[in-house]
């Protein structure tokens, strides 16, 4: 018996479609239509008193909802708008034009997060260091550790690698890291909700991430954890009045808060983050090992089904090796993805990697089946031809 399908009826596209998309837009709870009313309510009943009455601190009190779920201590993470704009934030406490200005990341780092970063090295004259991936899957850990040396300032690094699934040996990394000087920013993406980690316990510096995906979040509602000895270490460039010791002073000079709010920058974007918290109540209800260890099952299961009919996976076997998603190899995968849809069956499609299916703590195992098989059926008939044409 799988008790977690208890949690199935606060869904409400799950009785629309076979949705095993959770790695990109995680499914909306029934709650947060609830909560986005009661932000309308509140902005329509209470006004401009709604700042004082919980919105202005919501940056760090939803924060502390997401610490609960990455065994990080309350406070120690704020929200912002998205990856791009944390890691920014993060790149503008440091100066690249000095001798320690090397970045290192690897060859399969979300392409948003290396546009940052390669943005600011041409800019600063800093060099950027990537390493490649030998199968287009993982990252060799002794390669990652041999590229960090006393010349590097920053390794960005994902936890997850978006394009397989694959979990990256963080801990390997941080102590290499540390023992050269260099700081280590984690991206949590596609880990925070399908995967127990400890922040606290992998020491890393920095991390970021957002809610669209296992989190069940919705878009505009990212984070920002700083390591608490290390708060008041930096005074970001990129900043606002939310920043400021004494907001509300409307001073004329920049004077840091003390505490993770110096991590801040403008206006929050409350109805961002009145949407996002029913997803991060549901999972801290539930916890995060149960819902790996279902995880594991399910997406060790549609390996084999995957297996069963000769296709191509590029995922780690190994489940401990392996993040919360599947992804199948197929040729005219892209097409296949779009024929999916068409039939209410929602997966997706990257390029260089291949379909990609993503069950969570709500899926039930009939779906595995029922995408396998409607995938069978479409390469069979040749079906995915019908609706290529059109995209």
């Amino acid at each position: 018996m799988d008790d977690l399908l208890s949690y199935r009826d606060q869904f409400p596209i799950l009785g629309q479609s076979v949705y095993l998309i959770n790695h990109s837009l995680g499914a909306m709870p029934a709650r947060t239509a609830e909560r986005l009313r009661e932000y309308g309510e509140t902005w329509a009943t209470r006004g401009i008193r709604a700042w004082e009455e919980g919105w202005w601190e919501m940056p760090v009190t939803t924060g502390n909802k997401l610490a609960q779920l990455m065994g990080a201590p309350r406070g120690s993470v704020v929200m912002h708008q998205n990856v791009s704009v944390c890691q920014s934030l993060i790149l503008s406490c440091f100066d690249l034009r000095g001798r320690r200005n090397r970045i290192v990341y690897e060859s399969l780092n979300f392409p948003s997060v290396k546009y940052v970063y390669e943005q600011h090295a041409q800019r600063a004259g800093a060099e950027i260091v990537e390493v490649p991936s030998d199968d287009g899957i993982s990252i060799d850990t002794d390669r990652m550790i041999e590229a960090i040396d006393e010349r590097t300032l920053l390794v960005p690094i994902s936890h997850v690698i978006f394009r397989s699934a694959a979990i990256q040996d963080v801990a390997a990394i941080v102590e290499k890291a540390h023992r050269v000087g260099a700081m280590v920013v984690l991206d949590v993406y596609q880990s925070v909700g399908t995967l127990p980690f400890s922040l606290t316990d992998l020491q890393v510096d920095f991390a970021t991430g957002g809610s669209v995906k296992w989190l069940c979040g919705g878009p505009g509602a990212g984070f920002l954890y700083v390591r608490p000895d290390l708060v008041e270490q930096f005074s970001p460039a990129a900043t606002g009045w939310a920043a400021h010791r004494h907001p509300f002073a409307f001073a004329e000079t920049m004077d840091y808060a003390p505490d993770h709010h110096r991590y801040l920058t403008g206006t929050p974007a409350v109805p961002a983050l009145y949407a996002a918290e029913s997803g991060y109540d549901l999972l801290n209800e539930i916890g995060l090992p149960r819902i790996r260890a279902k995880s594991q099952r399910q997406t060790s299961r549609l390996i084999d089904l995957a297996d069963a009919r000769g296709w191509r996976i590029n995922s780690p076997r190994d489940p401990q090796r392996r993040g919360g998603s599947v992804i199948i190899d197929l040729p005219e995968g892209a097409a296949i993805v779009r024929e999916l849809a068409h039939r209410n069956i929602l997966v997706d499609y990257r390029p260089g990697a291949g379909i990609r299916l993503g069950p969570h703590y709500y899926n039930t195992d009939d779906e595995l089946e029922i995408v396998v098989d409607e995938i069978d059926q479409i390469i069979a008939s040749g079906s995915w031809q019908v609706h290529a044409t059109s995209h």
